[in-house]
């Protein structure tokens, strides 16, 4: 029985990129194939027509033609004894979208509402705005935070990163190590999220962990790009292949650490604030990773190109997020609007051109399971979501690294200073972010 990280792995490593035993050698050469997977099976875009053999069941696919695949014997989440595993890259290559505020939301209510699992929320961004929130917020957060990088061994991300360039092609399986249970810290927060401290020394590692990808082995590139998958497997291993889920807080830019964390990733989250420089960022996310061209002859990525090249697997995108979306008065929030659905476009004609690239799940159109939309009405349903801004108990609940769902309604003290926080701010966000958890599988 697979999980659906390595139904992911093994569909976009296969040689012809579909599940199963096949041989690229019984097709023709004109057949293309592009595959993702969902719960239960795998979405396959064929361009041609032939027939394939899935386990004893012949099926016909034809030119240019979308479809679900049933999974295969032995794949699927149907046996208790083997826990799924979903990896979330949480990414946009423009800053201020609140990309750590959304990752600390996301993974407090996500383990409020988990229980069963157990959380993991990986911090490569070396600001570690998310590792400083989850701590506890900009001052009890940050002396945590500062005590925890005085520890030696350090017990970071940063330290593993060190561990990795002493030993850059074998791993030395020691991720088990690195994580912090946050509750220890931060009574807020549930007691089964762990974090993986962001660290500010991981901008000084940069160009060594980059540096590791050229000399070396052939597969220097692909071995060095698999290091926070390694660091995921280790962990996991040592909860015993517990139930598990992965949020990974991305640095903005497009650096090594964005590109060890989508390859790390199954899906990605794209969050967007409403302004036009967030629609080229979401632009410039689609040709980054999925080598998306706006024009014949553009140059594509290196990540893009080493990810085809190494057959790594992409995350599939699972949802944009428009995060804190500000709706002051009836003009503000139509030109809001507006925004959003010219980015909303933008993610449309990708799906439009490439519909391999994303993550089928089961928001949205939930009665009938995980169908694929075919209209736009229903892409939006399943791949949309938006995060009204809480405004004053938004600000008082990442200062006190207080998750939104817990905060209460009252005069809280910040900073020395008494600040009121209002039923009505709470109502904005925290019905928001519980529906959106709840979308998350």
């Amino acid at each position: 029985m697979k999980t659906e990280t390595e139904m992911r792995r093994e569909v976009m490593r296969a040689s012809i990129g579909v599940l199963g035993p096949v041989e690229a050698e019984r097709f023709p050469a004109t057949v293309s194939f592009q595959a993702s997977s969902v719960r239960g099976g795998a979405l396959l875009t064929v361009t041609g027509a032939v027939p394939v053999d899935f386990g004893g069941n012949d099926k016909v696919f034809n030119v240019s033609e979308k479809h679900v695949l049933p999974a295969m014997p032995g794949w699927g989440s149907g046996n208790e004894s083997e826990r799924e595993m979903a990896t979330y890259a949480i990414w946009n290559n423009k800053g201020g979208v609140g990309k750590s505020y959304l990752t600390f939301q996301l993974a407090a209510e996500y383990a409020r509402q988990n229980r069963d699992k157990k959380i993991l929320v990986i911090d490569l961004c070396p600001q570690a705005n998310s590792s400083s929130m989850l701590l506890g917020g900009m001052f009890k957060g940050e002396a945590r935070l500062n005590r925890i990088h005085e520890t030696n061994p350090r017990r970071t991300i940063s330290g593993y990163m060190e561990e990795r360039i002493s030993s850059p092609y074998q791993s030395p399986n020691s991720g088990a190590q690195y994580p912090t249970r946050v509750s220890d810290f931060n009574e807020m927060i549930p007691d089964n999220l762990y974090l993986l401290v962001g660290d500010e020394l991981l901008e000084i590692q940069s160009s060594r962990v980059h540096g590791a990808t050229h000399p070396g082995p052939d597969e220097a590139w692909r071995i060095v790009h698999l290091w926070v998958m390694d660091l995921i497997t280790d962990i996991q291993r040592s909860w015993n292949q517990e139930e598990t889920c992965v949020f990974i807080d991305c640095n903005p830019s497009f650096t090594i650490y964005t590109e060890l964390a989508l390859t790390a990733a199954d899906r990605l989250l794209i969050p967007f604030s409403a302004d036009g420089s967030s629609q080229r960022a979401v632009r410039t996310v689609l040709s980054l990773i999925y080598g998306m061209q706006r024009r014949e002859g553009e140059r594509q990525s290196e990540f893009f190109l080493n990810s085809n090249k190494y057959r790594i697997s992409l995350p599939g995108i699972y949802m944009y997020i428009g995060n804190r979306l500000t709706q002051m008065n009836r003009s503000s929030a139509s030109a809001f609007k507006t925004i959003v659905n010219e980015i909303g476009e933008e993610i449309w004609r990708a799906w439009q051109s490439n519909f391999a690239l994303f993550s089928i799940h089961s928001n949205g159109e939930s009665d009938r399971g995980n169908s694929t939309p075919n209209n736009q009405s229903a892409f939006r349903k399943m791949f949309q979501y938006e995060v009204n801004d809480a405004n004053t108990a938004s600000v008082v609940s990442s200062a006190l690294g207080i998750p939104i769902a817990r905060l209460t309604p009252g005069l809280i003290e910040v900073a020395g200073r008494k600040i009121r926080v209002n039923e009505s701010q709470l109502h904005k966000q925290i019905p928001n972010v519980e529906e959106l958890v709840r979308n998350i599988e």
